[in-house]
């Protein structure tokens, strides 16, 4: 008899976290030990992304999903700045089995060490505020600044003209919940210019 093993999964952090953003099945909160979020910069794209750092205190709060015949091809053309790399043991989740999982970082040679100033994209920024309140409610949310670093890159307000290319739908009381967290650990915000 044939059996068919079990779907990898991959663990989002940050958009990944929000599933208007995927279809992909069976996603569910997990928690990832050994690692911090941070925003970088590189010379790859014009503005700055998260990525997971490895830090042996802190764990970060996210969600596992299951990736169909272990079929990577979407996910890794989506997260192509990243590496995909195992990290079944760092992550404590709900499922009654075990799993293969995932996770996404972007190695040390691909973040930008000169003069690159790409900022954070505040409709980036709101779609994984969406995903962390709509999984994991407003401790959630908190918990996502407070686990995140690089928050002296500015946030570009691109709110009127989303150049993130999943930006969600927003409601005015998530977007004031964004700006009150910013606003609470003095992220820098700039307009957005546009045409």
């Amino acid at each position: 008899m044939h059996t068919t093993s079990p779907a990898p999964y991959f663990f989002g952090y940050g958009s990944l976290v929000n599933t208007a953003t995927h279809a992909y099945g069976d996603p569910q909160p997990a928690r990832l030990k050994g690692w911090r979020r941070r925003w970088i910069q590189t010379g790859l794209r014009e503005a700055a992304f998260l990525t997971a750092i490895p830090c042996p205190n802190s764990e970060i709060d996210g969600l596992i999903a299951a990736v169909p015949g272990a079929n990577w091809a979407a996910l890794d053309e989506r997260e192509w700045a990243y590496d995909r790399l195992p990290a079944s043991d760092a992550v404590s989740h709900g499922l009654a089995h075990p799993a293969d999982i995932s996770v996404y970082a972007v190695p040390m040679d691909r973040r930008a060490t000169g003069p690159e100033k790409h900022p954070i994209l505040l409709s980036y920024l709101d779609v994984v505020v969406q995903g962390y309140l709509d999984v994991f409610g407003r401790t959630g949310v908190e918990a996502f600044f407070a686990t995140t670093d690089g928050w002296d890159i500015e946030v570009l307000n691109d709110r009127k003209a989303p150049r993130y290319p999943r930006a969600q739908p927003l409601c005015d009381a998530l977007q004031a919940l964004t700006d009150q967290h910013m606003q609470s650990i003095g992220v820098r915000v700039v307009q957005s210019e546009t045409h």
